[in-house]
């Protein structure tokens, strides 16, 4: 979900020079000299995710993460160890990975070996590796670490209780990123091929998480521990972890492909007859976003939704639904069904399958999820109902600090998030649909879901994969069958909207439109006279036509078109 709907906000990155001048303590001395104690960083302002990678970053490529914790609601603190394996694409002689400096390390090694020296500067791990290892090698290193995450404000763990006192906790991290929790990569540009997780919680507490749960393990100091596995790939803030007596909701559903996958949703055990109660709804939510974008992606791991203590996100296989079971949670607006997972039901295809591998290009996580919900209700409620949602999405897209919502430079996070991704991105795939028409417009959808035929990937169920502004461009002008680079350049690229203006003197209208840098803007609008409506083509931003006298005349009557003072 792409998509920020928690409680949670992105805190400001710090300066790369503030980052590269902070101390630095070595955690591994030679073997002759006395073990020293675990090194605690001190705690700073927490960092956006993404950016551009360190060379030291972009010298290897995770294919496999390995995550055990033991989480212990009484003190909120967490205690583990992550195991990553990576392929190597570059020299390196150093292994760089991202920690949120409220935890303490206290050990580095190969997974099953020898320590691994290491160094801690602010949010990063600097692990020396014993010989400097050359592309096609392989590179492993287990973290030991424990510690409190932070909560609240700049925290991604959200501890609460349910209505019977008993701990409810969820996890999300999509600004501030998975170095919140766990050590990682924390880069979009690399998602990890698979993923195990386990996590021990005190029994009879439940702990859910992303893929297929392999198995439950009773511990005789009265926890639980269990086995997730994530078998396709998964970006690193859509890894989650949602601890509550929950109680499993199941329906079977056949997929379009022909699967037979079960549906799950993990409810609270006083929510459990209203999470049956909404579960026809939910699958048909899925059912419509098959119709239109293709199959389910992750049918061979999951699909669930869980209830959680903040209001929601998009987290792989695992929904994080927090809406109260309310239309209106998600924007203070009756949308006319279940806004909250209609949406983030989308990002599994828009987000989760489809990433763009820089924070720039975030909108395609957004406003695709975004404007499905007016197409959900064009289909299921009526064409009113989708008007009037855009109409409530028009009146939402700022009118000041205007940014453009798809820059060509790299972004993190907080970057991304502080630009009009949701409604205005709605609104420009609104009005592509209008330049393209209908049946080209649903036909490029699906392709860019469900391409044919089907593009190389690493599962076989699912066609994950990142993509990027320029890949959709050009998606849509092929399936248009005319270069639409002119749309794009204006409508993303740009801070300032087109403005259209219409002079108008007796009988002669003239129409020209104003775009931002003097960019060429050959956009089609809807002209109604006398309740008369007809298309005009404005080849070169401008067109004329002829009107009675006293006729009155209105622009864009059906709201298609994105522009300045609509």
């Amino acid at each position: 979900m792409t998509h920020r709907l928690s409680v949670l906000r992105a805190a400001p990155a710090l300066l790369l020079a503030t980052t590269l001048a902070a101390g630095i303590a070595v955690a591994q001395q030679p073997a002759n000299q006395p073990a020293p104690q675990p090194y605690q960083a001190p705690v700073q302002p927490i960092e956006a995710s993404g950016g551009p990678l360190l060379p030291e970053q972009a010298a290897y490529d995770v294919t496999f993460y390995d995550l055990t914790l033991r989480v212990s609601p009484a003190d909120s603190t967490i205690a583990g160890a992550l195991a990553v394996y990576a392929r190597v694409v570059l020299p390196m002689s150093r292994l760089v990975l991202d920690l949120d400096t409220v935890f303490t390390v206290t050990a580095i090694t190969v997974p099953g070996g020898a320590p691994l020296p290491f160094e801690r500067r602010v949010g990063r791990l600097w692990i020396t590796l014993p010989r400097t290892l050359q592309p096609g090698e392989r590179v492993a290193a287990r973290v030991e670490y424990h510690g409190r995450p932070r909560t609240g404000a700049f925290g991604p763990f959200s501890w609460s209780h349910t209505a019977a006192g008993q701990p409810w906790l969820g996890v999300a991290v999509e600004t501030i990123g998975a170095d919140a929790w766990w050590p990682v990569k924390d880069n979009p540009s690399d998602e990890t091929d698979s993923m195990a997780l386990h996590f021990t919680v005190p029994a009879p507490l439940v702990a859910v998480s992303n893929g297929r749960l392999r198995g439950i393990r009773d511990n005789a100091d009265g926890t639980r521990t269990y086995d997730w596995f994530v078998s396709m790939p998964i970006n690193n803030y859509g890894v989650t972890l949602d601890v509550a007596p929950y109680v499993p909701v199941t329906e079977r559903y056949v997929s379009v492909a022909g699967d037979t996958m079960a549906v799950t949703f993990w409810a609270l055990p006083e929510d459990s007859a209203r999470a049956r109660g909404h579960m026809p709804e939910f699958l048909d939510h899925l059912r419509f976003y098959e119709e239109l974008a293709g199959p389910y992606p992750f049918r061979s791991d999951k699909y669930g939704i869980v209830e959680t203590p903040f209001l929601g996100m998009e987290h792989q296989t695992l929904i994080a639904y927090g809406a109260g079971f309310r239309n209106d949670a998600m924007a203070r607006y009756d949308w006319g069904f279940d806004a909250l997972h209609q949406h983030e039901l989308g990002h599994e295809w828009f987000g989760n399958m489809i990433t763009p591998p820089d924070w720039n290009d975030l909108w395609l996580h957004e406003g695709f999820a975004q404007y499905m919900q007016p197409l959900y209700a064009e289909r299921r409620i009526g064409l009113a109902k989708a008007r009037d949602i855009m109409a409530m999405a028009r009146s939402r897209i700022r009118t000041t600090n205007l940014q453009a919502i798809a820059p060509r430079e790299p972004q993190n996070s907080r970057q991304a998030y502080a630009r009009d991704l949701y409604w205005r991105g709605s609104w420009v795939l609104h009005s592509l649909r209008y330049v393209m028409g209908d049946q080209r417009f649903f036909a490029m959808l699906h392709q860019w879901g469900d391409p044919q035929p089907p593009i190389p990937f690493t599962n076989d169920r699912c066609r994950c994969r990142f993509a990027t502004t320029d890949d959709l461009m050009a998606l849509a002008s092929r399936t248009f069958g005319s270069d639409l680079a002119w749309f794009f350049e204006v409508y993303l690229r740009q801070a300032e909207l087109p403005r259209l203006v219409m002079d108008r003197q007796g009988t002669t209208v003239d129409l020209r439109w104003e775009a931002p840098a003097g960019l060429p803007f050959p956009m089609p609008v809807d002209v109604q006279v006398d309740g008369r409506t007809r298309r005009l083509e404005m080849p070169g931003g401008h067109a004329t036509l002829t009107v009675p006298v006293r006729a009155t005349v209105e622009l864009d009557p059906d709201a298609w078109v994105l522009r300045a003072g609509q």
